[in-house]
């Protein structure tokens, strides 16, 4: 309790005592991360900054399953009631997941950029 505690209060972040994670755990940036106590997670596990790993609200079931060798960037969100993300899988950032990723595979929300120049002749 005393660690989650430590977490909340210098980072912002809550990764729940009931979360099981594998040896290899790293988090590049400390700030904003949030992961569920129903979080089973593989090892060698990678997270940037203000990453979210959680169940929808109020769902009383399922957990989310999180192989061997992932990667997750920046600013991205994990969510779901019983979602599973396979081996060697990359999530780039700012990405959402909301359904199951199988193993090997790179994800990552495709965004256009649309620039306005005001009062351009």
């Amino acid at each position: 309790m005393r660690i989650n505690a430590n977490l909340r209060a210098r980072y912002g972040s809550d990764i729940k005592l009931g979360a099981q994670i594998g040896v290899g755990f790293s988090i590049a940036h400390y700030v904003g991360i949030v992961i569920t106590e129903r979080a089973h997670i593989g090892q060698n596990f990678h997270i940037k900054q203000n990453v979210t790993i959680g169940v929808k609200h109020g769902a009383q079931q399922g957990c989310i399953y999180i192989g061997d060798n992932v990667e997750v960037g920046a600013n991205s969100c994990i969510i779901g009631d019983d979602l599973s993300i396979g081996n060697n899988v990359h999530i780039g950032a700012m990405t959402f997941v909301n359904k199951d990723v199988p193993n090997d595979c790179v994800v990552y929300n495709r965004r256009e950029m649309i620039l306005t120049l005001k009062n351009h002749e």
